[in-house]
């Protein structure tokens, strides 16, 4: 059994993907447009002008597969209630990773040494997605 992150980002699936891809060597698996739907959508649920953007996408950061959708398009993503963590080998790799994460986003807890890790900081990315950028030890 697997529990797996499904994320809608309302819009900016592709800009998001093609960020991860950059940022943290994101492998895309799965990606499937409105348009590639080989069944007509029940009315409302594809919004104008929608066909090219992601109905689902997977793509793989490290060991974990994250899926993602455009979901009903509106541009208004938002991430609550959760955050995805992310483990690095090294203080190096985690102050590289929450640099670029965190560049147009926000920082929730400047990267610093706790008790449980040399290297711990949270930061929301530019999309809203909430991370935790960690060593492991």
């Amino acid at each position: 059994m697997q529990v797996q992150p499904y994320l809608f980002f309302d819009g900016r699936a592709e800009e998001a993907i093609e960020f991860y891809r950059s940022a943290l060597g994101a492998e895309v698996q799965t990606l499937l447009r409105f348009k590639d739907n080989p069944e007509t959508p029940p009315p409302g649920m594809v919004p104008p002008g929608a066909e090219n953007k992601i109905m689902h996408a997977s793509f793989v950061i490290g060991d974990t597969t994250v899926m993602a959708s455009d979901g009903r398009c509106l541009g208004k993503p938002a991430f609550q209630g959760f955050s995805l963590s992310f483990t690095v080998p090294d203080e190096a790799e985690a102050e590289r990773v929450f640099s670029v994460l965190g560049k147009g986003g926000q920082v929730q807890m400047p990267l610093a040494k706790t008790f449980f890790s040399p290297r711990f900081g949270m930061v929301a990315d530019r999309f809203g997605g909430w991370w935790m950028v960690h060593v492991e030890r």
